[in-house]
This record gives C-alpha cells, structure tokens and sequence, in this order.
C-alpha cells in the first residue's frame, strides 16, 4: 500500500505547487488563529481553489463551532476537515452529519495509554491522526514539531496517519516502525517557523516513496 502525504500548513500558492508537483496527495489548511501557519477563510478558499483537481485540501480546526463550520464549508470548500481539539465522538458524528465531508481526528499521543483514546472514534471519524501530546502551556495542541515515542503505536489498530515532529530524515523509520498509511508534515519541511521549503517538501516525498519501495520488496 502507498503511503499518502500530506503536508501541513501551505500558505501560499508556490508551496500549494510545490507540494503538488512533489507528489504529495493532500495540503492542510491551518483555519487556527493561534497557528504561525494560520489563514483567514478568504486565503483558505483561494488556496482551496487553486488545488482544485491538483491536490487534495483538508482544513484544520480546533473545537469549531457550528458557524464557522457552515463558514467553512461555503468559503473554502475542503476535501476534508481535520479536528485537532477536544472533540468527542459524539461531537465528531455530528460535524461530519452537518458538514457531509470524511473527517480526520487528531489523538495526542504521549504513551500507549493515549492510543486507546482512538477506539472511542471508531466507526465515526474516517481517518485518525496519532499527533505528539503537547508539552505543558504550549498554545497549539499539534503542530510543534515534537516527535513521541513512535513504540506507542504498537497496539494501534490500522490504518492511522502519523503526524509529529517528521522530517525527510526520519519519515521512512517511522513508517517502518508504525505502519502509518498516511504521514503528515508541517515544521519538518520548514526553513523558518511557518515557511515552507519547497526542496524539503521534495525530500520528504521522496523519502516517503523509498519507504514504500522498501516494504514492497519486504513483503
């Protein structure tokens, strides 16, 4: 099975090219205020429209509430939205009932004691994202470029996306490690906080396909 990519965090339409012409399969948009990667729903859309029939484009938000959800869905016109906050499950069902769009959930992992948290989405989120736990008074709950202890994953039910603190040089470990089916990259692939470089985006796709590579001989 092919490992999909996505890269986390796009702001501008070079980088929106950039990842697409790499070969990564989908762009986060950070709908975050809080974010160094953060767009307004304005930005969102064109960027949105640009990737159109491209790349696929997944909005991220934190604890929406109704009517930014509605917001979202007219201006930007995701492909998928991704819930990096507290959301239950039943909070979950009911976005994807309102918005009509698959959903990724975000479980913030610090040990394998958090991975259980992902077996009270089952049936209800369509992807689940195991993202490093964020460290005590940090502002955002993912995106700080922190890897954890990949081991955790080990009971793990597949397919799940990985997400923490990947780079092109430890991409291909982790998906050896975890068997993640999509992995999904924001600061990894960063010369600055929130600017993306479009030469690491390149390597980390490329890392990617070399893993793949791999366990296809492997298997």
């Amino acid at each position: 099975m092919t490992v999909k990519v996505k890269i986390c965090g796009v702001r501008t339409p070079a980088i929106l090219e950039a990842a697409s012409s790499a070969g990564a399969d989908l762009v986060g948009l950070m709908l975050v205020p809080e974010s160094p990667r953060y767009l307004t729903l304005e930005e969102a859309g064109a960027l949105a429209d640009a990737a159109r029939g491209k790349i696929g484009t997944v909005a991220v938000l934190v604890d929406p509430d109704d009517a930014l959800l509605d917001r979202v869905a007219e201006a930007v016109r995701p492909d998928l939205l991704q819930l990096h906050g507290s959301e239950a499950p039943e909070r979950v069902a009911a976005i994807k009932a309102r918005v009509g769009l698959p959903v990724i959930k975000a479980i913030a992992v610090a040990d394998a004691g958090d991975v259980a948290a992902a077996k009270a989405y089952a049936g209800i989120a369509d992807h689940i994202l195991f993202d490093a736990k964020p460290v005590p008074g940090a502002v955002l709950t993912g995106g700080n470029g922190v890897p954890f202890d990949w081991r955790a994953l080990a009971a793990a039910t597949a397919p799940f996306a990985l997400s923490g603190g990947l780079d092109p040089d430890n991409v291909g470990e982790a998906i050896r490690l975890t068997g993640a089916t999509l992995v999904d990259v924001s600061s990894g692939v960063e010369k600055a906080r929130g600017v993306k470089d479009e030469t690491l985006i390149k390597g980390f796709v490329q890392a990617v396909r070399r893993a793949d590579q791999e366990q296809a001989k492997a298997s």
